[in-house]
């Protein structure tokens, strides 16, 4: 059984899905990836993460669905959730937030190195 961090990156675009990937496994992290909500929501039930990345734009169940039924199962409630996508407007930042995210990223805004800075931060807290 290794003791890696556990992280799961829900994400519909593939190329960043695989950024992100890539760049939490060269930084040792354990990565779970899934490309939809519904899946993503499966993987955090069975892979039990420390912490989550989730778009909120995604197919079939948004990341806003997504991170209410986390924060509503026992198993998962308190694995933090660090929002990152596209969406800046305020309400969707203030939505996400209110719904339990410890943070929203705007992808454009931050270099996955950014990215995994952040969930560092988040993690050690």
């Amino acid at each position: 059984m290794d003791n890696k961090t556990k992280v799961l990156i829900i994400e519909d675009d593939m190329f960043l899905l695989n950024m992100y990937a890539q760049k939490f496994t060269l930084e040792g992290y354990r990565v779970f990836a899934a490309e939809e909500g519904k899946k993503g929501l499966k993987l955090a039930l069975k892979e039990n993460p420390n912490i989550i990345l989730l778009d909120i734009i995604l197919p079939g169940m948004n990341g806003f669905e997504v991170l209410n039924e986390l924060k509503a199962k026992d198993a998962t409630k308190d694995v933090p959730v660090i929002l990152l996508t596209n969406l800046s407007q305020r309400d969707d930042i203030n939505k996400g937030l209110s719904l339990g995210a410890v943070d929203y990223l705007i992808k454009a805004h931050f270099m996955p190195s950014e990215v995994v800075d952040k969930v560092k931060n988040v993690l050690n807290k």
